[in-house]
Order: C-alpha cells, then sequence, then structure tokens
C-alpha cells in the first residue's frame, strides 16, 4: 500500500489532494502548521480514514518535525514506507502570505529544503507545488515554462514570487547535486473551489462572499485585468498525473487556458449568485499581474492533462460550498 506525504494537507488544494489519495487507497500523512489552513478541511477525513490517514502539527521551517515525523512512522506499521512527498505547505493568497513575508519566504527557501532532505532519507519521490507567480507581471502571453518573466525582487510580493523561484532552485540543484533524487515541479495557477478560505482576499472568495451578502464587489484597478481559473479537482489530477509520471521533472503549468477580466468574472459571480451587488473600483495594489493565462501543451503532450470542469460549473459548485458558510446551514 503506498504511503504519501502531504505537506500543507489541510489548506485548501491540500485537502483536496489528501482525499483523493484516500480514496485512490493510499496511505496519506498530512504534516500542517495550520498557521493559515484549517483542520476543519481534514477532520472529515480523519474520521472517514482512522487506519490511513494521520495528522502531525508541525512548521516545515523547524528542524524538529523530520524527528517527529520519523517518530510517527515508527508507531503505525501502516505508515513505515513513505513513498511520495508532496510539498504545498505555503500561504498562497498575497493577504495570507503578506501577513508574515519573512516567515513565508523561508517556507519557500529552508522549509523546502527540509522536506527534500526527508524525501532524500526515505527514497521519496518529491512534488513541489509552485505558483504561476514565478513569471511576475508577465511580458509575454500566454505563459510558456520557458519563459523567465519578470519579478519584482525588493516589492511587497517577493516573499511569495521570489520565494518560490527559491523553492524550484533548490529543488533543480538537490536533483543536480543527488542524481538519485526524483523531482517534480508543478507550476500552479489561479486555483479555486471548496474549501478556499472565505477571508483569504483572493478575486474568486472576496467576489462570491461579498455577492451572497448584497455588499459591493470590489474589483482592484480598471478590471480589464485577466485570471485563468482553474477548479481544484482538475489541479489535483494534473498535480498526481505528474507525481506518478516516470522521468519527467517538469516544470509543468497546471492551469485552465479560459482566459477572463476581472469584471467578467465578478458579472458573472453576481448573475450565478442573483446577487444585487454594485460593482465599485479601488486602486490596483502593487505588481498585481495584469494578465495571466497558462501555456498548457507541455502538460498536455506529457501527462495527458487538461482541465475538465468548466468555469460556471465549478462556479456554482464553489458558490454552494460558501452559501454554508455565509448562511450557517
Amino acid at each position: 500500500m503506498r504511503h504519501s506525504v502531504v505537506a500543507g494537507g489541510s489548506g485548501f488544494i491540500g485537502s483536496h489532494l489528501c482525499k483523493r489519495l484516500l480514496e485512490s487507497g493510499e496511505v496519506v500523512t498530512c504534516i500542517d502548521s495550520l498557521i493559515t489552513s484549517k483542520k476543519d478541511n481534514i477532520n472529515q477525513l480523519l474520521k472517514e480514514y482512522p487506519e490511513h490517514f494521520s495528522f502531525i502539527k508541525a512548521d516545515i521551517n523547524c528542524g524538529d518535525y523530520v524527528e517527529s515525523l520519523l517518530d510517527f512512522m515508527k508507531v503505525r506499521p501502516n505508515f513505515r514506507t513513505p513513498a511520495r512527498l508532496y510539498n504545498l505547505a505555503c500561504p498562497a493568497s498575497p493577504k495570507a502570505y503578506q501577513n508574515d513575508p519573512i516567515h513565508t519566504f523561508m517556507t519557500n527557501t529552508l522549509g523546502t529544503l527540509n522536506l527534500l532532505k526527508c524525501a532524500e532519507k526515505y527514497n521519496m519521490r518529491f512534488l513541489l507545488a509552485s505558483t504561476s507567480e514565478v513569471y511576475g507581471n508577465p511580458n509575454v502571453h500566454p505563459q510558456k515554462e520557458e519563459y523567465r518573466g519578470d519579478v519584482n525582487f525588493t516589492g511587497p510580493r517577493a516573499c511569495y514570487d521570489v520565494g518560490k523561484r527559491g523553492a524550484e532552485c533548490l529543488t533543480f540543484d538537490y536533483k543536480r547535486v543527488k542524481p538519485s533524487m526524483s523531482i517534480r515541479v508543478a507550476r500552479i495557477f489561479n486555483t479555486y473551489g471548496p474549501n478556499m478560505d472565505p477571508d483569504d482576499g483572493r478575486v474568486v472568495s472576496n467576489f462570491i462572499m461579498q455577492a451572497l451578502k448584497n455588499e459591493d464587489i470590489t474589483v482592484y484597478g480598471d478590471g480589464t485585468q485577466t485570471r485563468s481559473l482553474c477548479f481544484v479537482s482538475d489541479t489535483v489530477t494534473g498535480l498526481i498525473n505528474l507525481m506518478d509520471h516516470k522521468g519527467f521533472s517538469g516544470p509543468v503549468n497546471l492551469g485552465n487556458t479560459h482566459e477572463l477580466k476581472i469584471i467578467d468574472i465578478a458579472k458573472l459571480i453576481i448573475n450565478l449568485t442573483g446577487s444585487t451587488s454594485k460593482i465599485t473600483f479601488k486602486e490596483l495594489p502593487q505588481d498585481d499581474p495584469l494578465v495571466r493565462c497558462p501555456d498548457i501543451t507541455l502538460a498536455k503532450d506529457r501527462l495527458g492533462w487538461e482541465p475538465a470542469v468548466s468555469v460556471k460549473t465549478g462556479l456554482l459548485n464553489t458558490i454552494e460550498h460558501f452559501k454554508k458558510v455565509v448562511y450557517k446551514y
């Protein structure tokens, strides 16, 4: 029985990944600091899979977390032979990662190094969940993997954008220094769906929460900037396909090529919720990318992957989840 470790497993994407792995028959260990994530996202999984799913509260920046993991595996027979390690351990919304930028940067760098060491010790295949933010505010559109980006190294988003670049650098350097290592790097574009933090400040969660409350929907800038929204189930499929692939390290883009203007996303959510909300405009935050759309040719060719869930279907699913938050039922 395969054992996978998911760092950041109680976060938004991580919780969906844990669920999918458990449903496929794997044993899963979730490591999470719960600094920005919620254990509520995995509590049901802990009840449903008591013999195959366990949770360790630990910050990957702290070296002693490795000892906690090792000790845990000695106690539980099913957890002795981990084969794969997914690193999703980092705040992903600007509001969350800018709250403690130093910790964010260290999670991307020191934390990734700690996990790489753990993967080496146990001969685990390692996957880094990187981000489209490594492309910065791009001058090339859509973004291909070979594009090196346009990133502000001293701006308020650098802790995440540059931190993820550092994580990619560490991952590929580790492979160069230790050729026996098996690594994977995925660049995740805007992902949305149930289990998103309703207060994370991102486009979809902001718009849905405001619409359900019939509050003004806040659009930053003039609304003509674009995003490409990928439903979480599609992103998880891409991550697993990449991890399962033999010999392909990436980096590879995982995202939806259906590009939408921010203002059109707001209008669509107003329509789908039947809201009376009005759209208001505020100043665009510094270094906020004006366009974002992946070229997923590589993912199609090497992983046989492309998104399957339409934006409308995904948003309706997400809206139903957020109704439970707003209306408490």
